[in-house]
């Protein structure tokens, strides 16, 4: 008897720590992973990729000159990227010569180190275009020569590189590859443009390949692509030369495709996903150009044109959807619209701001037009009202980059320079 009760202690005993031992990670990712992911995870325009910045208590009006500026850095070298912000670190990078510098601040902007990672581009629009990803304890981010860097975020050390050009039989573009690569879980979306592997994943600790796509078969074209979970299916979205694709995120089969042209082939907005439909921003062609919306079927599996406007031509300054309306801008003019998001309805709202880049947090828009003139802006489907404006006084250069928002600082990158300024409500 004694015996049988000392079995079955035992068997109780291995149970406990069997439910002890599967609930332990489960836990430990919870309290270490969930609980702040911003100190590991930054993304390109906010969290979705959608311009859509979830802070809150910001400044719901400037002074006349702006908010105060905090600290900036000069001398960071070409570039239209902006910041990468993960364990209390800013990571930037820009090209002071030939060569692409990948630079960590502390939050106070006091440089941590710099490494040098490869040739930058140097052609022409020079230097640094992805903007660096945080996840984990690296940085990820693509030289304008098609090359794939894994750094660590505490050393700058290059972890592993991969020649997107070389390895996948891909030529570079006209303005350089330009994309701000894409996390998937343990994977790396990234667009080389081959005609057989144009579109690509890498497992994101090692640089091996993962799975290749032929996509459809054109060059690339300055897209960071996004994910979307779409029911029961997620989807890789983004634009080559002359198209809009949608392939399955796990095996990168591709299962639609619609045209989507530009004089020049260049597609730098990211698509915009909300509620099965999604949204693709260029400039101008013959046809089939402007925005289009592109409704998924059930399964995501295939798309049908909801609508398209060729009026709207948002070129690179990114769109934004909040509550039915997509805002944004007309490529090189003082022109600011409204497009109603399930007609393709469009209204000029004003022309008082030039043209560029936008963003929103806690119902205002932030806006940096092309001209160095940054304005923060009410907006609604008939309505644009100004709610203070500065012009940025460093840099270099284009006004490319798109600005940050991260713990209530509105970072502003300038070629040579990166601002940073207060917009605590506090």
């Amino acid at each position: 008897m004694f015996s049988k009760l000392i079995s079955i202690f035992t068997a109780l005993i291995i149970q406990v720590m069997k439910r002890i031992l599967f609930f332990f990670p489960v836990f430990f990712a919870l309290a270490t992973g969930c609980s702040n992911p911003e100190h590991d995870f930054s993304e390109w325009r906010g969290p979705n990729r959608q311009g859509i910045f979830y802070e809150t208590g910001l400044l719901q009006s400037w002074p006349e000159n702006g908010p105060e500026m905090l600290w900036s850095v000069e001398g960071l070298g070409a570039g239209h990227s902006n910041v990468g912000i993960g364990h209390d670190r800013i990571f930037v990078n820009g090209m002071p010569d030939t060569l692409g510098v990948l630079y960590s601040f502390d939050l106070d902007g006091n440089l941590l180190w710099e490494k040098v990672y490869g040739t930058e581009w140097h052609k022409n629009y020079t230097g640094s275009r992805s903007t660096p990803v945080v996840a984990g304890d690296f940085v990820y981010l693509e030289s304008g020569m098609g090359v794939v860097f894994c750094m660590d975020a505490f050393s700058g050390d290059i972890v592993w590189e991969v020649d997107l050009p070389e390895k996948f039989d891909a030529e570079n573009i006209q303005w350089g590859l330009t994309e701000t690569l894409l996390i998937d879980g343990d994977n790396i979306i990234c667009t080389p443009g081959g005609e057989k592997h144009n579109v690509v994943a890498l497992n994101r600790f090692t640089g091996e390949t993962i799975w290749t796509s032929p996509g459809y078969g054109e060059p690339a074209a300055y897209c960071s692509p996004v994910l979307v979970e779409h029911n029961t299916t997620r989807l890789v979205v983004t634009m080559t030369a002359t198209s809009v694709i949608g392939l399955d995120a796990g095996t990168g089969e591709m299962y639609w495709r619609v045209e989507q042209m530009q004089g020049n082939k260049i597609h730098a907005n990211s698509p915009v996903y909300s509620g099965g439909v999604i949204y693709c921003s260029s400039s101008s062609a013959p046809e089939n150009s402007g925005i289009v919306a592109l409704q998924l079927s059930e399964d995501g599996k295939s798309v049908k044109q909801k609508w398209r406007n060729e009026s709207f031509r948002n070129l690179m300054g990114g769109i934004v959807l909040i509550d039915g309306v997509i805002y944004g801008a007309t490529y090189r003019k003082n022109e600011w619209s409204a497009v109603v998001a399930s007609t393709g309805e469009q209204k000029i709202l004003s022309e008082a701001i030039g043209g560029g880049v936008i963003i929103y947090a806690e119902g205002l828009f932030y806006l940096y037009s092309e001209k160095g003139e940054v304005a923060l802006v009410k907006m609604g489907r008939n309505t644009f009202e100004i709610k203070g404006r500065f012009e940025v006084p460093l840099g270099t250069d284009q006004h490319w980059a798109h600005p940050v928002i991260h713990d209530k600082k509105l970072y502003i990158r300038h070629g040579d320079a990166l601002m940073v300024y207060d917009i605590s409500a506090g």
